[in-house]
């Protein structure tokens, strides 16, 4: 009988998500921003504001993998969705598609209730922070 282990289910969680979103955020560093300030520039928002999707896109997926800074993390990359979905499809990401039967930012909206799924979650036990901060260090008498 396999018992269960929600640190392996919330490390597969973490690592899933920040994969997924890692990808997205790389594409956007090799193709340029030009598109998301555009969007920016078109909504009436500060086109500096581009800046969040390389820290929303490329770092907090980092910190997500690596399992440190994790609910910072995990928030960001929500508030990034929110604003990828307000940008590309206001609404309308809401509505069901015709062809697929399923919400037009269906993408989006999954990374934004992962994020905020690992957010009340945590990184779980096997992440970097856990070694790092609530590990104590046993040192040697010498």
């Amino acid at each position: 009988m396999i018992k269960p282990n929600s640190d392996i289910g919330k490390l597969i969680l973490r690592i899933s998500a920040g994969v997924l979103m890692f990808a997205h955020g790389i594409h956007k560093l090799i193709d340029g921003h030009e598109g998301i300030r555009s969007m920016l520039a078109k909504a009436n928002l500060p086109e500096f504001l581009w800046l969040g999707v390389p820290v929303g896109e490329v770092l907090a997926p980092l910190c997500l993998i690596l399992g440190v800074f994790t609910r910072s993390a995990a928030l960001l990359i929500s508030f990034t969705m929110i604003m990828a979905i307000y940008l590309t499809q206001g609404l309308s990401g809401l509505m069901l598609n015709q062809t697929y039967g399923s919400f037009n930012a269906e993408l989006n909206l999954w990374h934004l209730l992962v994020g905020v799924s690992i957010f009340f979650l945590g990184s779980g036990k096997y992440a970097l922070s856990e070694a790092i901060f609530t590990k104590k260090l046993k040192l040697k008498n010498y």
